[in-house]
């Protein structure tokens, strides 16, 4: 019993942690959103990444560095409509 109050603490402490780890109620939206903002996150955080990117494109560092900030306001458009519980 105690290793398993043990391992769930472990596991609570990461969710509130490092909000990328999900939990039970995540939706495959918002894990999908939280992978895309990671990978941006990551690329704009790596200047050689950025670089490379940027000589991939043929554009502008700036340029690419815009786009990705762009990008992480919705990476994967809008979230789906829920259905109404109340019908």
């Amino acid at each position: 019993m105690g290793d398993r109050y043990n391992i769930l603490s472990q596991i609570e402490h990461l969710h509130s942690k490092y909000v990328g780890t999900g939990h039970a109620d995540t939706t495959k939206h918002d894990w999908l959103v939280q992978q895309h903002r990671d990978m941006y996150a990551s690329m704009l955080g790596h200047f050689d990444l950025l670089n490379f990117v940027a000589i991939a494109e043929n554009e502008a560092k700036a340029r690419i560095r815009f786009n990705l900030l762009e990008k992480m306001l919705q990476p994967c458009g809008p979230p789906p409509v829920k259905p109404d519980a109340e019908t």
